[in-house]
């Protein structure tokens, strides 16, 4: 895959991935009452679990750049929980930002592992 076919396949992904985390903050927010930290925690989980039965699969190649970096890319946020985190901090809020950290990582790599596991 030439480099030229590759951007265009990331930049695809991320054109869906960036939209569908709107709405998926969106639905969790106007349906279930959810927080924005719930939303950044959401997202990064869904999106973990995607990357995990990806590789479990073997995708490589165009299918990685279109759904691995381009989609979840843009789905996940990372500066957004780095931001939350930071927030939480300065607001004296540190055990929500533990708690929050915790759940992130640990849920992120367990979603990652199920699809794994679902794939293998």
């Amino acid at each position: 895959m030439s480099g030229w076919v590759g951007a265009l396949l990331v930049a695809l992904g991320a054109g869906v991935g960036a939209p569908s985390r709107h709405l998926t903050n969106q639905l969790l927010r106007t349906r279930f009452g959810a927080t924005p930290t719930a939303g950044t925690l959401s997202v990064n989980v869904i999106g973990s679990f995607v990357l995990g039965l990806m590789a479990g699969a073997g995708i490589d190649g165009a299918g990685w750049a279109l759904i691995g970096v381009g989609f979840c890319g843009a789905y996940t946020t990372f500066s957004t929980l780095a931001l939350e985190l930071w927030a939480a901090f300065e607001d004296r809020r540190h055990r929500h930002a533990v708690v929050n950290a915790t759940f992130s990582l640990v849920l992120g790599l367990a979603a990652a592992y199920a699809g794994l596991a679902l794939t293998r």
